[in-house]
């Protein structure tokens, strides 16, 4: 059986393109609307690193893992949750849900705008609806971008790097980069 929500492919692609993409795949499930009973703990963990597991043992599966990605909500207590119209389960998060792993750009200064691709095969846009915020966690600086339903995905290494080295250029004070109309500084 097909995917219903196959990944998006970002490699090559020019940000327009990226944006037209993110356009066509729609919205995701209503998770936000469903408020089941909760029944329990799903056996399931996010590790650090953005691999899943359940039991213990990885989901080798990615079209398995993109299908529980689209269901994963934040609670308000912090907590995650997989949830469909009939039932709603925990699961344990180390870190974010979702790491970004790719990222592409067009325009400068305030007229930028970024895009990143997660490793649940979904895409977004940085800037007012999904910003982009640095916290700070026992592991050092977290660049973390907001996603959907409360969820983040932490910015791999190399892209932080590259956002610092444009916002070091730029000479912003407090460092800092533009996208899609707002300014994130990069310090937490």
């Amino acid at each position: 059986m097909p995917e219903r929500r196959p990944p998006i492919e970002a490699q090559g692609q020019s940000l327009a393109d990226l944006a037209a993409a993110i356009e066509a795949r729609g919205e995701s499930p209503p998770v936000d609307r469903w408020n089941p009973r909760h029944c329990g703990h799903s056996g399931m963990r996010i590790a650090r690193d953005g691999s899943w597991f359940h039991e213990g043992s990885p989901i080798g599966r990615p079209a398995m893992v993109r299908l529980f990605a689209s269901v994963l909500r934040r609670e308000p207590d912090g907590s995650h949750v997989l949830v469909t119209p009939v039932e709603k389960l925990t699961i344990d998060v180390e870190a974010t849900a979702f790491r970004a792993t790719q990222m592409t750009m067009a325009g400068e200064r305030e007229q930028r705008r970024i895009g990143v691709m997660l490793d649940s095969g979904d895409a977004l846009i940085v800037g007012p609806a999904h910003p982009l915020t640095v916290i700070e966690t026992a592991e050092g600086p977290s660049p973390r971008v907001a996603v959907r339903f409360g969820l983040e995905a932490e910015l791999a290494r190399p892209l932080y790097y590259e956002l610092a080295d444009i916002a070091l250029a730029e000479g912003h004070e407090p460092p800092g980069v533009w996208s899609d109309g707002a300014f994130f500084p990069l310090v937490p």
